[in-house]
């Protein structure tokens, strides 16, 4: 029995070939002395599988050659090619596993997804023959920190841009972990600065968005999840149920420049400066590429095509990293326009409209449940999805406050330190400040994002 290979299966798995095929040839290939996991790791996961060094055999070189370059040229998938990819599985070779994470993420035949998740299964030691069996495998690979192959990076590239040629100038060298990106299910946003009124089969951002005061605001409820900002005194309101259609707006505010992402999947709002850069450097339009990172969101700046951390604010990859460009965060509050409005009379709001006459509400309907991408291990001193408000002292240490218990203690009168951080109620939120007021650049986030992009952070109450 043979299985149909559609075009667009093939034009993946084809171009992703020609980079693995030449991979095998490197000589020097060798395993990583891995760092050993952490208990909680090993009961969820359990033990690492041991990583082969040195090349690819020869046979081994030629089963690959069978169960994919062939199978693309004959459009089909039949004994041989099982045969082959049956060799492939039993080399034991989990580091083979980030190829096969990246394939089965675009695979859409049931019968080559099947296919691939055997043999994933054999690499890695584990059965992953479940409902989610790239979310399984990839979740595996990263709690497990199973190395990438060299020339991994090539690979990865030629199966992305198979898909969407706009990430041609994504996917480049850089300080950035490649195993950690996965495909988010849509598109790039590349639409032109203030052209975001341009339809896209994207993420659409909203450039310079149109506001209203508060009393015109009659569309929203006090109720409504808003995020807000002040900046040199003045305050404007971005409801969630906007943000979640748009998930980036390029805004002015108080005389400065901002770029806002919200990452729906992190529970992240945050804000960065993008004017006062250093010389040289143009500000930066963010967009959102359709790539994830763990879970979070990949930015990256229209003008360069610099690749930014969402979650930390520097670039990683293109002209702003070789500038070692770090956007300044500004403070988000987390909150709901009744409290916000009562506390800032004279705040703006975004209008209707750049809603797009939906109302998601992801928190409470997708991701009811956990994570719906794969985030490899989680910090295991709070639930994934619990509340934190989260900030960075002076001496550089990152800090998580648990939002629900800080919220009440704050409304009891009780003062809450760590290190130079204070925090403080803002219109129904939460910010943190120094000893001095001056604003620190906090924001909330769900656990899981904010623990695994500042390891080791330090934790309220502990």
């Amino acid at each position: 029995m043979t299985m149909a290979v559609t075009p667009q299966i093939r034009l993946l798995i084809s171009l992703a070939l020609v980079a693995v095929l030449s991979l095998f040839g490197v000589k020097d290939l060798q395993a990583q002395d891995p760092k050993p996991l952490p208990d909680y790791v090993i009961k969820t996961y359990g033990e690492r599988p041991a990583v082969p060094e040195g090349p690819l055999s020869e046979e081994l070189k030629a089963a690959v050659k069978v169960a994919f370059v062939d199978a693309i040229e004959q459009s089909s998938w039949g004994r041989d090619q099982v045969v082959a990819l049956s060799d492939i599985a039993a080399s034991k070779d989990p580091r083979l596993g980030w190829i096969v994470s990246d394939l089965m993420r675009f695979a859409s035949s049931p019968q080559l997804n099947a296919a691939l998740t055997a043999a994933a299964s054999d690499l890695l030691g584990k059965d992953l023959r479940v409902q989610n069996s790239w979310g399984a495998l990839t979740d595996h690979l990263i709690a497990w920190d199973i190395p990438a192959p060299p020339g991994y990076l090539d690979v990865k590239r030629a199966i992305f841009t198979g898909i969407i040629p706009g990430w041609d100038r994504i996917f480049i060298e850089g300080d950035i972990d490649w195993r950690m990106v996965s495909w988010g299910g849509v598109l790039i946003d590349n639409r032109a600065h203030d052209k975001t009124d341009e339809r896209c089969n994207c993420i659409p951002a909203a450039d310079n968005p149109e506001v209203i005061s508060a009393h015109e605001a009659t569309w929203l409820k006090d109720n409504d999840v808003v995020f807000g900002i002040t900046i040199n005194g003045e305050s404007r309101a971005y409801p969630r149920r906007i943000m979640e259609v748009r998930e980036m707006v390029n805004d002015t505010l108080g005389g400065r420049d901002l770029g806002i992402p919200y990452c729906t999947l992190c529970g992240a709002a945050q804000a960065y400066f993008t004017d006062r850069m250093p010389e040289g450097i143009e500000r930066p339009i963010l967009r959102t590429s359709g790539l994830l990172i763990r879970s979070n969101k990949v930015m990256y700046d229209l003008n360069t095509y610099s690749v930014f951390d969402t979650f930390l604010g520097h670039a990683v990859t293109g002209p702003l990293a070789d500038k070692k460009l770090k956007l300044e965060q500004a403070t988000v509050v987390t909150t709901d326009w009744g409290r916000w409005k009562n506390a800032h009379p004279d705040t703006t709001v975004l209008k209707e409209r750049y809603a797009l006459g939906r109302d998601p509400d992801f928190r409470n309907t997708r991701d009811a449940d956990g994570p719906i991408f794969p985030v490899g291990n989680v910090d295991p001193r709070l639930p994934v999805h619990e509340d934190v408000i989260g900030a960075i002292t002076a001496s550089g240490k990152p800090v998580a406050f648990q939002r629900s218990k800080a919220f009440v203690a704050l409304q009891n009168g009780e003062e809450i330190a760590y290190e130079n951080v204070r925090l403080e109620l803002d219109g129904g939120g939460i910010r943190a400040v120094d000893a001095n007021g001056s604003d620190l650049g906090s924001h909330q986030a769900f656990w899981f994002a904010w623990s695994q992009f500042h390891p080791g952070t330090a934790l309220w109450p502990q």
